[in-house]
């Protein structure tokens, strides 16, 4: 029996970034699909798999004759290349239109027209194998490059995103054609996802992808009952969703287009030595800002000062919702408009209370619930808990049962429960491991996508960004003192 065996693998995927695959098996027959966000490494674990990676560390054995891979990315320049031809000297004589027919296509590294005719009536294509292929529709093209990925007959077919760019017919269709080759013990078949639900019936094995780390591997069934990849799975149905109501609403009094945060020239140093030198910034209306640095840099600094837990704050010229700092204005004030989540404040939150409590003490501003809760408080939790896929067992146990992710996403509902204008997220992805950090990402995307909040995500590193950020702002390194960099993401 054919096997792929990877044990403690890790594997180069440039110059600073490696695979991690701590174990996997396939065996000849099996069918496997890998699921993971953009950038969790589904390419390269496609690669990896196929052999194309370079290994650093540990194991691959593997026993299979005849890998395919095949990538959106390989169809794409394929059919670039199509109509490249026109644009080049490779019009060959008599010739009136270049570009390959479809039949060309599959039989681009092995000649064989039986088998090519045999795939094209498997895949319900004969009627397209004497047309140019670069006037094929998206589904046709797929169908393609899968007869010339067949051709050689492989015993390991890797196909990484396989249903991208198809609409529903054409998917439903093309699993449904793959599953036939699969059940027919045609080869092993290993699918490369980027949702969940996109994972067809007939496969058996699944693997999940986090941060370039296969964070869990399992048969399907079990696996998708685990409360973090259950949490994931609902998570990609949650684009449109609306927020639950705020409790009491306090809207800020300030322009839909006027800055929410100014700061000009801020200082702040601690026995002459400068923490924040100079720092002029501008927060308006619909931005959402990373800030990266060292350890020291400044960072929480700048946000105490936005906070107003600084007592520097008041020294500096920095306006918040279009109120002066010193103007008059309490610290609840400031604090009313601000949701403020951070590792400190999870380490702070040991009391012995439930996750429906946790997001319940949103509404007060506390860590436990002292004073009595609404009847609108309750069910406004409630549709809170809906949103992060949280069921009645698991919202009445105790909040330190979750997942240290799990735990940190409660803390994020908290914070956003009286829907602030401001969201702080200090270090959110701090001692979180790689499945968890991903859970955390994606809710921050939804959560902030389908509200009017903004965020201020405060990290080291400026990978850990979730896809709503629009602007950077880098501290960095200048000698004694800090410069500031300021970049546009979208």
């Amino acid at each position: 029996m054919s096997v792929l065996q990877i044990s403690q693998g890790t594997f180069r995927i440039g110059d600073t970034r490696t695979l991690e695959l701590a174990g996997l098996t396939l065996r000849a027959g099996e069918s496997w699909a890998f699921v993971g966000a953009n950038g969790s490494g589904k390419s390269a674990l496609a690669r990896a798999l196929s052999g194309e990676l370079p290994l650093l560390k540990g194991q691959r054995e593997c026993g299979f004759q005849r890998i395919v891979r095949l990538s959106f990315e390989q169809l794409q320049k394929l059919v670039s290349e199509e109509w490249q031809r026109n644009n080049t000297d490779l019009l060959g004589p008599g010739e009136d239109d270049t570009g390959r027919t479809t039949a060309q296509i599959i039989q681009e590294e092995i000649h064989d027209p039986a088998r090519c005719q045999a795939l094209a009536e498997r895949f319900g294509i004969t009627h397209l194998l004497e047309r140019r292929f670069k006037y094929l529709s998206t589904g046709e093209t797929r169908k393609t490059l899968l007869c010339q990925a067949l051709m050689p007959s492989p015993d390991l077919l890797i196909l990484d995103e396989p249903f991208d760019g198809l609409d529903v017919h054409s998917r439903e269709q093309l699993a449904l054609l793959l599953g036939q080759l699969n059940q027919e013990g045609y080869n092993t078949l290993a699918l490369v996802l980027n949702r969940f639900d996109e994972i067809p019936a007939f496969v058996e094995n699944v693997g999940v992808l986090a941060d370039c780390v296969l964070t869990e591997v399992g048969k399907k069934a079990q696996l998708l009952e685990q409360a973090l990849i259950a949490q994931l799975a609902h998570s990609e149905k949650l684009a449109g969703t609306t927020l639950p109501e705020p409790d009491v609403v306090t809207p800020v009094t300030l322009a839909p287009d006027a800055p929410r945060i100014v700061l000009r020239d801020g200082v702040v140093s601690y026995n002459d030595r400068p923490i924040l030198h100079r720092l002029s910034w501008t927060v308006n209306s619909g931005e959402h800002w990373q800030i990266v640095g060292p350890n020291g840099a400044g960072k929480s600094t700048l946000l105490s000062l936005i906070t107003g837990d600084h007592p520097q704050g008041y020294s500096n010229d920095l306006t918040l919702f279009g109120r002066r700092r010193g103007s008059g204005e309490t610290i609840w004030d400031i604090k009313k408009h601000i949701g403020y989540v951070s590792s400190s404040l999870h380490l702070d939150y040991r009391v012995s209370t439930t996750v429906r409590n946790v997001i319940l003490s949103g509404y007060f501003d506390s860590i436990g619930i002292y004073q009595a809760v609404s009847d609108r408080q309750r069910k406004l939790t409630r549709q809170w808990l809906d949103i992060l896929g949280i069921n009645d067992k698991v919202a009445d146990a105790p909040f330190q049962s979750l997942s240290w992710g799990q735990q940190r996403l409660a803390l994020i509902a908290r914070a956003l429960v009286k829907h602030p204008t401001l969201l702080i997220l200090d270090e959110p992805l701090q001692g979180l491991d790689p499945l968890n950090r991903q859970l955390v990402r994606r809710f921050v995307d939804v959560l902030i996508g389908e509200g009017n909040t903004q965020l201020l995500f405060v990290s080291h590193h400026a990978e850990d960004a979730p896809d709503c950020i629009t602007h950077r702002l880098t501290f960095v390194p200048d000698g004694e003192i800090y410069r500031y960099q300021f970049d546009a993401m979208k």
